[in-house]
């Protein structure tokens, strides 16, 4: 009889081994794009359904795409009921996002719904594709489910950081996510150029690490180096529809507006 087990994470297996992973961001719903990401070469493709109009389906043919190439998906879900949390880890997704965590107890309520005996209470079912259909037994899917899908907590709002020592010390969190544009609004000045953007980046990174959790964030080229130095681990750097429009854009300044007889001469 075959014994099946889940798929490793890619992205935990990279951090726990001291590297960075990589990540960049897709809001179309095309699996192509997912599969040109994977291809790509990075870590993670993370799916969201928070601001974008994407459905289960979206979720799930990503994964499919980027299993493939063994990448993984973190899907940002939309904050609701623990379905909406559980399912895209039962499409396989390797790890969720909830954007916006406000407290201490809400972080509790996320890690009870996404992590099984004995951290949470995690809804049991086995029979979607995280579990193979029911082909991994139920001792290996809860013990590895635990193991090698992660579960990442946005900070994008001041309101948390007075309990981010007990959220960060949580059990059932494994990543401390930095959003700096949302917290900038959060703070009064969106112009994101307040100090305090980059003093709160630099707190959650130390602050998650202290306590053993991986800590994410948004960056880019030019700024992937300083944080890493800052201690991130999970960075997430562009995105599908930004990569078209800069594409797109560049080549149709480039032929547009000719005028024949200037060609011709």
């Amino acid at each position: 009889m075959n014994v099946y087990h889940m798929r490793k994470s890619r992205v935990l297996r990279q951090m726990r081994a001291g590297k960075v992973a990589t990540c960049t961001k897709l809001n179309l719903s095309d699996p192509r794009s997912a599969e040109i990401a994977a291809m790509a070469g990075f870590d993670c493709i993370w799916i969201d359904l928070e601001h974008v109009p994407n459905s289960m389906t979206c979720v799930e043919d990503a994964v499919r795409a980027a299993k493939c190439y063994d990448v993984d998906v973190l899907t940002r879900v939309s904050k609701g009921c623990y379905s909406d949390i559980c399912r895209p880890l039962e499409a396989d997704s390797t790890g969720v996002m909830v954007p916006h965590l406000m407290s201490l107890a809400e972080a509790k309520e996320i890690a009870y719904f996404t992590k099984f005996h004995p951290i949470g209470r995690r809804p049991i079912d086995g029979g979607n594709a995280d579990g193979k259909y029911c082909m991994v037994k139920a001792a290996d899917y809860i013990k590895e489910a635990n193991e090698e899908r992660f579960t990442v907590v946005q900070i994008e709002d001041p309101e948390p950081l007075a309990e981010l020592e007990e959220i960060c010390a949580l059990p059932g969190i494994d990543m401390i996510f930095f959003g700096p544009a949302d917290f900038s609004q959060g703070i009064g000045d969106p112009s994101g150029k307040d100090p305090r953007i980059d003093e709160t980046r630099r707190l959650v990174a130390k602050t998650a690490r202290k306590y053993g959790k991986f800590a994410g964030t948004v960056g880019g080229a030019a700024n992937f180096d300083a944080l890493v130095e800052m201690g991130y681990t999970f960075i997430s750097t562009g995105a599908d529809v930004v990569a078209l429009y800069h594409y797109f854009t560049d080549l149709a300044e480039k032929v547009q507006g000719r005028d024949i007889a200037e060609v011709k001469e």
